[in-house]
């Protein structure tokens, strides 16, 4: 492996992201078929691509968003909210041509008294196709005047034949959502202590309590903490019979942070290497990240870094995953460690992707245990050599194709990219002045005339 290529980015083969609109995209119209509520639930980045979903769901039902609210769930225990993690104002603004936003419901007059408007409130189907959006629920709309849906996680089906409507949730994931400004600051602080020093690598470590539960791997650990974990599974996952060395065989078990070192080591990294751990309280504690320490003794998280202790006792609630967010975005390399149903690793894959095909190493897991299992056995001989085979046959973050169950968000690619010379009119790049064009429509819409405009838009602009 050349260890000097895999801190650069990966070969884009002339593709650059590119979310704006590529054909008729009219800006939404001056009247609205009433209010979109929408309750997120789950950590920072399903409720990320909920707020996607969201304003999607707005433009197809012509609706105006009011905007989302992020569950304060029972994992999280975090009230900050949208408004304590977002930009609100970047948010409505970058989105204007798309959908009107409004920050809260507003208040009707009804016999001379003032009170808050009223929504219905739904429980939408899983994945619900777009006709569901345009029927029955816009029925509700009209019929009420607003809507509430809630749980709002997953409701949307992620694979949309219209690339116009896939491109408009990745303007809001990788342009509209932004932290707010001491988030940022925060964050880029991090980056620079990181950088001093030459490159860094991030890696999400889910060597955590709900994903060895929901993966049923209990078998390394002590019968005290094999009973916590089957208790955690039996409240919290559907029962289903888990064979741990049946799951192992197959890459259904998390990595544990020594075979996290073993890969690395094998590829050629050596005890230099600086890491960032993102990651929440590591089940087994130190016992497990000993080894990995020992391998490389440069690990770093949020808390040994930020020397202004801002998060302070906030490191596990939205703050500290949204700092974990960043810094893994901005990171030369990004290892997720278990990308199954791990909504920050996807999310992270794909806003890297976005931002410029920044190397991932994602291990496959599956092509790894029967290597890891025969090491256990006394199997050690060319250990290393069959690890380096299986990682070179991984994508490292170049333009790859979306194949099921590759998720939209984990994967952006051919939608929200275009290539510089394509012969392919589909993939061509969408004119410079596209938002000026935008603007001057929207204007036009709103006066009824069609007088030039100057602009000189941001949207675009992260």
């Amino acid at each position: 492996v050349n260890l000097e290529k895999l801190w650069e980015t990966a070969a884009s083969g002339e593709w650059r992201p590119s979310s704006a609109p590529r054909s008729d995209w009219p800006p939404p119209p001056n009247e609205s078929n009433g209010y979109l509520r929408v309750r997120c639930n789950g950590g920072l980045n399903q409720q990320r691509s909920a707020i996607c979903n969201a304003v999607l769901a707005a433009r197809i039902m012509n609706a105006t968003l009011v905007l989302p609210e992020l569950d304060a769930n029972s994992f999280w225990r975090d009230e900050s909210g949208f408004q304590g993690i977002y930009d609100v104002e970047h948010f409505i603004n970058s989105l204007r041509y798309d959908v009107r936003i409004v920050e809260s419901i507003p208040e009707i007059k009804q016999n001379g008294k003032t009170k808050k408007m009223k929504a219905h409130q739904i429980r939408p189907p899983r994945d619900a196709p777009i006709s569901w959006y345009t029927t029955f629920a816009l029925e509700k709309m009209k019929e009420h005047g607003a809507i509430y849906l809630t749980p709002f996680s997953h409701r949307l089906a992620e694979e949309i034949d219209y690339p116009e409507y896939q491109r408009l949730r990745c303007r809001v994931n990788y342009h509209a959502l932004r932290f707010k400004p001491h988030i940022m600051k925060l964050s880029e602080s991090i980056v620079r202590k990181l950088r001093a020093q030459g490159h860094f690598m991030s890696i999400h470590l889910r060597f955590e309590m709900d994903m060895l539960a929901f993966a049923g791997c209990f078998d390394i650990f002590t019968p005290k903490e094999q009973k916590i974990l089957k208790k955690y599974r039996e409240e919290n996952f559907a029962e289903k019979k888990l064979v741990y060395s049946e799951r192992r065989a197959i890459g259904k078990c998390p990595l544990t942070p020594e075979e996290v070192g073993l890969i690395l080591r094998s590829m050629g990294f050596d005890n230099s290497t600086r890491i960032y751990l993102a990651a929440g309280e590591l089940f087994g504690g130190e016992r497990f990240m000993k080894p990995f320490r020992s391998l490389f003794p440069h690990l770093e998280n949020h808390s040994t870094v930020d020397s202004s202790n801002e998060l302070g006792e906030n490191t596990q609630g939205l703050l500290g995953s949204a700092v974990d967010y960043m810094v893994c975005l901005l990171s030369d390399i990004f290892m997720p460690t278990y990308d199954g149903p791990s909504n920050f690793a996807n999310n992270l894959l794909g806003h890297r992707l976005y931002y410029g095909f920044r190397t991932t190493l994602r291990p496959d897991r599956k092509a790894l245990a029967p290597i890891f299992i025969n090491r256990e056995n006394g199997r050690t001989a060319g250990f290393e050599e069959a690890v380096r085979h299986v990682m070179l046959n991984t994508n490292f973050g170049g333009p790859h194709k979306r194949v099921s169950p590759e998720s939209f968000y984990t994967n952006s690619w051919p939608e929200c990219f275009c290539q510089t010379s394509s012969l392919n009119p589909a993939d061509k790049c969408p004119p410079e002045n596209i938002l000026e064009v935008l603007e001057s429509r929207m204007q036009s819409e709103k006066t009824g005339n069609s007088d030039p405009i100057s602009s000189n838009m941001t949207l675009m602009a992260d």
